[in-house]
Protein backbone atom coordinates (compact mmCIF):
# COMPACT_ATOMS: atom_id res chain seq x y z
CA UNK A 1 0.00 0.00 0.00
CA UNK A 2 1.43 3.33 -1.05
CA UNK A 3 -0.52 6.10 0.95
CA UNK A 4 0.79 9.69 0.40
CA UNK A 5 -2.18 11.67 1.89
CA UNK A 6 -3.75 11.27 4.40
CA UNK A 7 -7.58 13.20 5.17
CA UNK A 8 -8.91 13.43 8.72
CA UNK A 9 -12.49 14.09 9.71
CA UNK A 10 -12.62 16.77 13.08
CA UNK A 11 -15.10 16.44 15.45
CA UNK A 12 -14.82 13.42 17.55
CA UNK A 13 -11.15 12.64 15.87
CA UNK A 14 -9.73 15.39 17.01
CA UNK A 15 -12.11 17.87 18.76
CA UNK A 16 -14.23 16.12 21.15
CA UNK A 17 -17.50 17.44 20.58
CA UNK A 18 -20.82 15.80 22.31
CA UNK A 19 -24.00 17.93 23.14
CA UNK A 20 -23.79 15.62 26.55
CA UNK A 21 -21.52 17.91 28.25
CA UNK A 22 -23.61 20.93 27.66
CA UNK A 23 -27.06 18.65 28.75
CA UNK A 24 -25.67 17.18 31.96
CA UNK A 25 -25.64 20.73 32.82
CA UNK A 26 -29.50 21.30 32.48
CA UNK A 27 -30.95 17.77 33.29
CA UNK A 28 -30.84 16.22 36.14
CA UNK A 29 -31.72 13.06 34.99
CA UNK A 30 -29.45 11.63 32.90
CA UNK A 31 -32.31 8.95 31.02
CA UNK A 32 -34.14 12.87 30.59
CA UNK A 33 -31.16 14.08 28.64
CA UNK A 34 -30.83 10.63 26.34
CA UNK A 35 -34.72 11.24 25.69
CA UNK A 36 -34.45 14.68 24.70
CA UNK A 37 -31.63 14.36 22.22
CA UNK A 38 -32.97 11.10 21.05
CA UNK A 39 -36.29 12.64 20.22
CA UNK A 40 -36.24 16.57 20.02
CA UNK A 41 -32.67 17.94 19.32
CA UNK A 42 -31.79 14.80 17.52
CA UNK A 43 -28.53 13.52 15.82
CA UNK A 44 -30.53 14.23 12.39
CA UNK A 45 -31.83 17.64 12.90
CA UNK A 46 -28.15 18.93 13.89
CA UNK A 47 -27.05 17.22 10.53
CA UNK A 48 -28.93 19.56 8.26
CA UNK A 49 -27.12 22.37 10.03
CA UNK A 50 -23.88 20.43 8.93
CA UNK A 51 -25.52 20.41 5.31
CA UNK A 52 -26.02 23.77 5.41
CA UNK A 53 -29.36 24.75 7.34
CA UNK A 54 -29.01 28.06 8.69
CA UNK A 55 -29.04 27.85 12.94
CA UNK A 56 -31.77 30.33 13.51
CA UNK A 57 -34.16 28.38 11.19
CA UNK A 58 -33.35 25.05 12.51
CA UNK A 59 -33.56 26.50 16.24
CA UNK A 60 -37.18 28.62 15.47
CA UNK A 61 -38.39 24.97 13.74
CA UNK A 62 -37.94 22.57 16.88
CA UNK A 63 -39.36 25.46 19.60
CA UNK A 64 -42.77 25.92 17.11
CA UNK A 65 -43.02 22.33 17.63
CA UNK A 66 -41.97 21.67 21.62
CA UNK A 67 -42.99 24.95 22.85
CA UNK A 68 -42.77 23.97 25.86
CA UNK A 69 -38.98 22.89 25.52
CA UNK A 70 -37.93 25.92 23.84
CA UNK A 71 -34.89 27.44 26.62
CA UNK A 72 -33.54 23.73 26.23
CA UNK A 73 -33.64 23.79 22.34
CA UNK A 74 -32.27 27.41 22.07
CA UNK A 75 -29.73 26.26 24.49
CA UNK A 76 -28.07 23.99 21.60
CA UNK A 77 -26.24 26.87 19.78
CA UNK A 78 -26.77 29.55 22.16
CA UNK A 79 -24.41 27.25 24.47
CA UNK A 80 -22.76 25.33 21.86
CA UNK A 81 -19.23 25.53 22.66
CA UNK A 82 -20.01 24.29 26.05
CA UNK A 83 -20.02 21.11 23.91
CA UNK A 84 -16.24 20.97 23.04
CA UNK A 85 -14.49 19.28 26.07
CA UNK A 86 -11.38 20.50 24.35
CA UNK A 87 -8.90 18.24 21.52
CA UNK A 88 -8.26 14.33 21.76
CA UNK A 89 -4.79 15.09 22.65
CA UNK A 90 -3.62 11.58 21.38
CA UNK A 91 -5.05 12.39 17.46
CA UNK A 92 -3.18 15.62 17.90
CA UNK A 93 -0.10 14.07 18.99
CA UNK A 94 0.30 11.86 15.95
CA UNK A 95 -1.27 14.59 13.54
CA UNK A 96 1.57 16.98 14.66
CA UNK A 97 4.45 14.00 13.99
CA UNK A 98 2.48 14.01 10.10
CA UNK A 99 2.98 17.85 10.22
CA UNK A 100 6.58 17.68 11.50
CA UNK A 101 7.85 14.77 8.76
CA UNK A 102 6.20 16.54 6.31
CA UNK A 103 5.86 13.12 4.09
CA UNK A 104 2.26 13.27 3.70
CA UNK A 105 -0.07 16.27 2.44
CA UNK A 106 -2.82 16.53 5.11
CA UNK A 107 -6.41 17.22 4.74
CA UNK A 108 -9.89 17.87 6.78
CA UNK A 109 -12.81 17.08 5.61
CA UNK A 110 -15.86 17.52 8.33
CA UNK A 111 -19.72 17.51 8.97
CA UNK A 112 -19.72 21.07 10.53
CA UNK A 113 -22.18 24.01 10.59
CA UNK A 114 -20.53 26.82 8.18
CA UNK A 115 -21.90 29.04 11.54
CA UNK A 116 -20.40 27.35 14.04
CA UNK A 117 -16.89 26.81 12.49
CA UNK A 118 -14.84 29.68 13.20
CA UNK A 119 -14.73 28.91 16.66
CA UNK A 120 -12.78 26.12 16.29
CA UNK A 121 -10.79 27.96 13.97
CA UNK A 122 -9.85 30.64 16.74
CA UNK A 123 -9.68 27.93 19.46
CA UNK A 124 -7.73 24.78 17.48
CA UNK A 125 -4.01 26.32 16.33
CA UNK A 126 -3.56 22.89 14.97
CA UNK A 127 -6.01 23.46 12.11
CA UNK A 128 -3.30 25.72 10.30
CA UNK A 129 -1.50 22.12 9.28
CA UNK A 130 -4.62 21.45 6.91
CA UNK A 131 -3.31 22.30 3.37
CA UNK A 132 -6.83 22.58 2.80
CA UNK A 133 -10.53 22.36 5.30
CA UNK A 134 -13.95 21.03 3.65
CA UNK A 135 -16.53 21.98 5.78
CA UNK A 136 -19.94 20.50 5.00
CA UNK A 137 -22.20 23.46 6.04
CA UNK A 138 -20.06 25.98 3.73
CA UNK A 139 -20.57 23.18 0.82
CA UNK A 140 -23.72 22.43 1.18
CA UNK A 141 -22.82 19.16 1.27
CA UNK A 142 -22.19 16.46 3.95
CA UNK A 143 -20.84 13.24 4.31
CA UNK A 144 -21.97 10.20 3.75
CA UNK A 145 -23.25 11.80 0.47
CA UNK A 146 -20.31 10.90 -2.03
CA UNK A 147 -20.11 14.19 -3.75
CA UNK A 148 -18.65 15.40 -0.62
CA UNK A 149 -15.84 13.30 -1.27
CA UNK A 150 -15.39 14.10 -4.58
CA UNK A 151 -15.38 17.51 -3.77
CA UNK A 152 -12.52 16.74 -1.48
CA UNK A 153 -10.49 15.03 -3.72
CA UNK A 154 -10.78 16.82 -7.38
CA UNK A 155 -10.23 20.11 -5.27
CA UNK A 156 -6.89 19.26 -3.75
CA UNK A 157 -6.36 16.56 -6.55
CA UNK A 158 -6.13 13.84 -4.33
CA UNK A 159 -5.57 10.19 -5.99
CA UNK A 160 -8.24 8.12 -3.88
CA UNK A 161 -6.36 5.10 -4.07
CA UNK A 162 -3.41 6.41 -2.48
CA UNK A 163 -5.04 8.21 0.31
CA UNK A 164 -6.43 7.27 3.29
CA UNK A 165 -9.59 9.02 5.03
CA UNK A 166 -10.12 9.04 9.28
CA UNK A 167 -13.38 9.29 10.73
CA UNK A 168 -15.54 7.96 13.96
CA UNK A 169 -18.27 7.44 12.26
CA UNK A 170 -18.70 3.93 10.42
CA UNK A 171 -21.72 5.45 7.47
CA UNK A 172 -18.94 8.34 6.82
CA UNK A 173 -15.97 5.59 6.51
CA UNK A 174 -18.16 3.56 4.17
CA UNK A 175 -19.13 6.28 1.86
CA UNK A 176 -15.35 7.00 1.90
CA UNK A 177 -14.45 3.62 0.95
CA UNK A 178 -17.24 4.02 -2.21
CA UNK A 179 -15.11 6.39 -3.67
CA UNK A 180 -11.80 4.57 -3.61
CA UNK A 181 -10.23 5.29 -0.52
CA UNK A 182 -8.49 3.77 1.95
CA UNK A 183 -10.01 4.16 5.61
CA UNK A 184 -9.66 3.72 9.09
CA UNK A 185 -12.56 3.64 11.44
CA UNK A 186 -11.28 5.98 14.66
CA UNK A 187 -11.90 4.20 17.74
CA UNK A 188 -8.87 5.40 19.71
CA UNK A 189 -5.71 7.34 19.11
CA UNK A 190 -3.58 4.19 19.51
CA UNK A 191 -5.95 2.24 17.36
CA UNK A 192 -5.08 4.74 15.02
CA UNK A 193 -1.32 5.15 15.29
CA UNK A 194 -1.91 0.97 14.92
CA UNK A 195 -3.07 1.11 11.69
CA UNK A 196 -1.45 3.87 10.41
CA UNK A 197 2.17 1.93 10.80
CA UNK A 198 0.09 -1.12 9.07
CA UNK A 199 -0.45 1.39 6.07
CA UNK A 200 3.64 1.95 6.10
CA UNK A 201 2.77 5.49 7.17
CA UNK A 202 5.42 6.20 9.27
CA UNK A 203 4.07 8.23 12.97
Amino acid sequence: MSINTIIFDLGGVLIDWNPRYLYRKLFDKEEDMEYFLANICTGDWNEQQDAGRALEEATQLLVNQYPSQADLIKAFYGRWTEMINGSIQGTVDILEQLHQDQRYPLYALTNWSAETFPYALANFPFLQYFKGIVVSGEEKLKKPDRRIYDLILNRYNIDSSKAVFIDDSLKNINGAKAVGLHTIHFQSPQQLKEELLEMGVVV
